[in-house]
């Protein structure tokens, strides 16, 4: 299962994509789908750059996105922060202490030590990177992944990245579609829109698409009139 999630802090909604080493994500590179717009490197204190550390470098380079080091488990006795900054070195990537440009923050998910810090971070990344989108448009979005409940039908999670997704939207996934009949958000409430950088769950086409599929919702003739 993937995880999407939104939280909000100092007003600003920030949404979160867990798991990126999930194979949903391989499928949605192969794409060229790109739903992210910051990624947060993490990286144990304990352990220092692993090969799934520098998997996770590359294909945050390969999508050209701006990156944000969290140090974790800082809170540790044997954590070396300094140490995990010298070795991004050889990873061409260089963080503010060392003369760099990149934000990284030491943090503690056991504790909670500077995830409020690492959240500003976020949304300084976001200003300097002029992250902009319309809510009056018809709806873009990408494909998170999508399966069959035996109850509800074809369900499609998604990131809506532009635009405004409403209750009897006409949607186009890939190779299928359908009426928007059902919107829930991160916690499972009902939703009758939805709007840009919100992760939802949609009810209603008539198969699920496949994973990193550009999902956009289209004028109906009924609409038209």
């Amino acid at each position: 299962h993937i995880g999407a999630y939104e939280v909000e802090h100092n007003e600003s909604k920030i949404t979160f994509i867990d798991t990126p080493g999930h194979a949903a994500f391989t499928d949605m590179r192969a794409r060229g789908a790109n739903v992210t717009d910051i990624v947060i490197l993490i990286v144990a204190a304990d352990d220092g750059v692993m090969p799934q550390t520098q998997e996770a470098i590359s294909h945050a380079k390969s999508a050209d996105v701006p990156i944000i080091v969290a140090i974790n488990k800082c809170d540790k006795k044997e954590a070396n922060p300094k140490k995990i900054k010298e070795q991004l070195l050889s990873e061409d990537l260089v963080v503010e202490d060392l003369s760099g440009d990149i934000q990284c923050v030491e943090v503690s998910a056991e504790t909670g030590e500077n995830i409020d810090k690492l959240l500003d971070s976020v949304i300084v990344q976001s200003e300097f990177s002029e992250l902009k989108s319309n809510n009056e448009t018809y709806a873009e979005a990408t494909v998170i992944e999508a399966n069959i409940d035996k109850g509800r039908g074809p369900i499609c999670n998604i990131i809506v990245t532009n635009g405004k997704l409403s209750i009897g939207d006409i949607a186009v996934a890939g190779s299928e579609y359908g009426k928007v009949r059902a919107i829930l958000n991160d916690k499972g409430d009902n939703l009758n829109e939805a709007f840009s950088s919100m992760p939802v769950q949609v009810l209603g086409l008539n198969n699920p698409p496949e994973a990193g599929d550009s999902f956009v919702t289209v004028e109906s003739d009924e609409k038209a009139r």
